[in-house]
């Protein structure tokens, strides 16, 4: 899509309203601070209403922003929590495309007629969502499998409004306290990522390879595998998973099957994804499970994933342990220490409410009112409230445990998620503590022992040199450089419009007073009418500048000890 196309703007219009419609409702910008810091969010029902119509929106304004409302789920520090509950329950189903546009798109994406690639070919769609829809279909060898198929034209809809999104971010950023708080250019450029990932259907066949080699170790979890052949950029063709939603299963099926093993299994499982692999699934939610005929739960839809530092992995294991045993002073301080400080960051008040969540969430062990995901969740939105930017992985963590609490208490509705979770940690961080002392790791504990032992001396010896030599100097940062420009630059831009508009008003006076033949205007001198005019406007247009392009310095930020 050309970007000086009428439609374009048109389109960027149309993103602009919805923004600024929801802006005064919250959206966008930030939390209420004293209701953050009580912790009530978790037990206010949503309303009726606006949140249900801001969902709406984001569907009627296509597959983009129904990706961008998953995304904006897992972000209790953007969005107050009715709209979060809203987004939770958003449903990406919309009316299926032609199957002649389907089979044009596989045709074009494997090579080879739908006639070739498969036997059977089910032209009615089993699943329709934003972005893609599934088939039915069975290969040669009578393997059943699901394809899904990307719907025509997604990829360039999809760039196009991430384009105009990033440049609105780019704005807010600029020009107002809440994009300079939230950043929310690093957020749509890190939501540009996952889904462009989401959109090459390659890269999900990979990680259900790979989904499927870290379950291994759990028997009561399967995932569909793909036919490689079969796969593309647009196209993806796997498994067929025959099984029952979470949400559907009968009462009598739960009394006549041990269904909670296979919530424990979902949740430890996970717990590996996350904490030894690195990988976040980003929506494991009840829609993207089945219990499949033999009694497994089967997972899909593995588009989404987020990969985790090993280093941001371990505070992350560490906060969640902290939360979970009840240390609400030692959750404070992981999180800070894996968060950014900004300017107005209330230290005391901060780690005073989180103990106090802790102490809430020991309490109320066991229910769902209070549950690990809520507790993460409620973490990211006080540290909002209190001036600490958290890391996208940490509101990725909470949504996830939330989706998958979810999934278990269907499946299980008496399951003690909390001591699952904190057994499985233990577990995680003893493996951890092992894996330390293994031959590898002494050896580049040495390594890096060596090089400190061969490069003291030297170290040592030019310390002592710039101190012989009086040319040891130390740097001390105290006055911000940045606001001292952005103060310097509005007094500037004051005096130089002041200066000019006055001149050329005084001139004009002058010049009025005094007869001169020639030209008038409305009975006024020329000159002096045209001095006066253009000292208004050039005072006007200065000002105006002054107030529109004034170096803004970005707020104090501070981030924690790497």
């Amino acid at each position: 899509m050309n970007g000086h196309h009428p439609a374009s703007f048109a389109r960027s219009a149309q993103i602009l309203r919805f923004l600024l419609k929801y802006r005064s409702a919250g959206v966008f910008t930030g939390i209420d601070l004293d209701t953050a810091a009580l912790g009530t969010e978790v037990l206010v029902e949503p309303q009726i209403g606006q949140p249900e119509e801001f969902v709406e929106d984001l569907e009627a304004l296509g597959p983009t922003f129904v990706k961008i409302g998953q995304a904006l789920s897992t972000r209790p520090d953007m969005v107050p929590p009715a709209y979060l509950a809203a987004l939770q329950r958003m449903q990406d189903e919309v009316s299926p495309i032609p199957v002649e546009a389907v089979r044009a798109v596989i045709e074009d994406e494997l090579g080879v007629r739908v006639s070739k690639a498969f036997a059977e070919f089910d032209e009615k769609p089993i699943g329709s969502a934003s972005l893609a829809q599934v088939h039915r279909a069975r290969l040669r060898d009578g393997r059943e499998v699901a394809v899904k198929v990307q719907r025509p034209w997604v990829s360039e809809i999809v760039r196009s409004d991430l384009d105009t999104l990033a440049n609105v971010a780019g704005k807010a950023d600029r020009i107002t306290d809440i994009g300079r708080r939230l950043r929310f250019a690093d957020w749509v450029h890190e939501f540009r990522k996952t889904l462009l990932n989401e959109l090459d259907y390659r890269t999900e066949a990979e990680n259900l390879d790979r989904f499927s080699e870290h379950f291994a170790g759990y028997p009561e979890l399967f995932v569909p595998q793909p036919v490689r052949d079969l796969c593309a950029t647009r196209v993806l063709t796997m498994d067929l998973v025959h099984g029952t939603k979470v949400t559907a299963l009968s009462g009598l099926r739960r009394t006549e099957q041990d269904l909670g093993r296979l919530a424990e299994a979902l949740l430890r499982g996970y717990l590996d994804q996350m904490f030894v692999h690195g990988e976040i699934h980003a929506d494991p939610h009840p829609g993207n499970m089945l219990v499949t005929n033999d009694n497994r739960l089967g997972l899909f839809d593995l588009g989404m994933i987020a990969h985790v530092p090993p280093r941001q992995r371990e505070r992350l294991l560490r906060l969640l342990f902290a939360c979970v045993d009840g240390r609400g002073e030692e959750a404070a301080g992981e999180s800070i220490a894996m968060g950014t400080r900004l300017g107005d960051f209330d230290h005391e008040r901060y780690v005073r409410e989180i103990g106090q969540l802790v102490a809430r969430y020991a309490a109320h062990a066991g229910s769902q009112a209070m549950s690990e995901g809520r507790l993460v969740i409620e973490l990211v939105r006080i540290a909002t409230a209190c001036g600490l930017r958290t890391p996208p992985e940490l509101s990725l963590l909470g949504k996830t445990l939330l989706n998958l609490e979810q999934v278990s208490f269907a499946l299980d509705p008496e399951l003690d998620v909390k001591s699952i979770v904190e057994s499985h940690i233990q577990r995680v961080m003893r493996e951890q503590l092992k894996q330390s002392f293994t031959p590898a790791n002494v050896a580049g504990e040495m390594l890096e022992m060596q090089a400190l032992l061969r490069e003291s001396p030297r170290k040592i010896s030019d310390l002592l040199s710039l101190l012989a030599e009086n040319r040891f100097t130390v740097h001390v940062g105290s006055l911000d450089d940045s606001q001292l420009m952005e103060n310097l630059q509005k007094i500037a831009n004051r005096i130089s419009a002041g200066v000019i508009t006055a001149s050329l008003i005084l001139s004009s006076a002058l010049l009025m007073r005094i007869e001169t033949p020639g030209w008038k205007l409305f009975g006024y001198p020329a000159l002096a009418l045209v001095s006066f005019l253009l000292g208004s406007g050039v005072g006007l247009a200065l000002v105006w500048s002054a107030f529109r392009r004034d170096h803004k310095a970005r707020p104090r930020e501070e981030r924690g000890p790497r």
